[in-house]
């Protein structure tokens, strides 16, 4: 077999299983004496792990992160941080609080405002100085965040989200320990699990797949899409396992493999209705499949790669009524009370225009076919 030259990025360690959390303190004291604890709307629920660091010999500082981080969140949070730098970051919470803690992370010791090192809206300007080191605890099984070198951060007078990316934005210890997970509200769940399902699919399907990403996608995709129905349906302490490990899965090969049409288009979406993301990808996910099925040529390499997708997801939700495997995931998401696209905010006028600005999203760089405008409103009308 001849491979092409390809990097893959990843944390020093990945932590995995129930039980891991309770390493977060003892590790945070052998890198420092000072930590910032990023956590979500409720502080009380990152309660036990401030009582743990505290118990370490570790001075603790904390910061809420209750919505997708945007630029005003992030310039109150610098003002309040640079001038006395934690030696550590700790990140506990679901992929906005992971985005957020990055972010801080990134910027604290840079000295320019964090417009400044955004992609798209900013100078595109690189990190003064090396990041703090992050310590990441999921709560969801969506993002994996925890793993990736970016955060996605909205800014609001723009209506859009975009990213601040730095190979060194990595955590360096990533803690996936599903206990943290068990709580979620249901559709928390529905819409980290779709994420997930979509972020390993997406990267094998991708224009920048290396054999690493294929390795963890291969293996990932029938266990996300297998784990689906008994994690929402049933409240599967197992399945939540499951998705907990597709998730880290998708977070590595997004990294160093790139995404497609569904994440082009949810950035945007995402600024322009503030629907949470993996609700986005969700209503996406079917519809896009669909579109790149429809444009593969036969025989071609990556009609193979769709084909098996197909299958995968036949395999999990084809049925004798429905024997479209991508119609009948799209009926069972909907059925579990994901939204449609109109739902979530976006009118029927604004499809040429999320259209026109997702094309020139950094994540459809990766995508398997170049989409037209007309096809790029075609996928969104399907998942309205």
């Amino acid at each position: 077999m001849t491979f092409a030259t390809f990097a893959f990025s990843a944390p020093n360690t990945i932590h995995f299983g129930r039980g891991t959390r309770d390493l977060a303190a003892g590790l945070a004291a052998g890198l420092g004496g000072s930590v910032l604890l990023v956590h979500g709307s409720n502080e009380k629920r990152a309660d036990w792990l401030r009582t743990q660091c505290g118990d370490a010999g570790l001075q603790v500082e904390t910061i809420a992160c209750s919505a997708e981080p945007d630029l005003p969140l992030l310039d109150s949070a610098l003002l309040r941080f640079r001038d006395a730098q934690p030696d550590v970051v700790i990140a506990l919470g679901g992929g906005s609080v992971m985005d957020f803690a990055k972010a801080l992370a990134a910027l604290i010791p840079s000295n320019g405002p964090p417009r400044a090192y955004l992609e798209g809206v900013g100078d595109g300007r690189s990190l003064d100085a090396a990041p703090l080191t992050v310590i990441a605890l999921p709560t969801t099984a969506g993002t994996g965040s925890e793993v990736t070198r970016n955060a996605v951060i909205t800014v609001p007078d723009r209506a859009i989200k975009v990213s601040l990316r730095d190979p060194r934005m990595i955590p360096r210890i990533a803690i996936v320990d599903a206990d943290l997970m068990d709580g979620a509200p249901r559709s928390v769940k529905l819409a980290a699990a779709l994420d997930a399902v979509t972020q390993v699919i997406e990267p094998y399907l991708s224009t920048k797949a290396n054999p690493m990403t294929d390795a963890l996608c291969r293996a990932a995709i029938p266990v996300g899409l297998a784990a689906l129905k008994p994690l929402i349906e049933d409240q599967s302490a197992v399945a939540m396992e499951e998705m907990a490990w597709v998730s880290t899965c998708g977070g590595l090969a997004l990294a160093n493999g790139g995404l497609g049409a569904v994440h082009g288009f949810a950035g945007v979406i995402g600024g322009m209705t503030n629907a949470p993301h993996g609700e986005i990808c969700g209503a996406l996910l079917p519809a896009v499949l669909a579109s790149h099925r429809d444009r593969a040529a036969e025989g071609s390499g990556i009609a193979t790669r769709i084909a098996w997708v197909v299958s995968q997801v036949w395999n999990t939700f084809a049925t004798p009524d429905q024997t479209d495997g991508f119609q009948a995931l799209h009926d069972w998401s909907r059925t579990q009370g994901l939204r449609g696209l109109s739902a979530m905010g976006l009118a029927q006028g604004r499809y040429s225009e999320a259209a026109e600005l997702s094309a020139h999203a950094s994540s459809m760089k990766g995508n398997p076919f170049p989409l037209g405008q007309s096809e790029l409103v075609a996928i969104l009308e399907q998942a309205a």
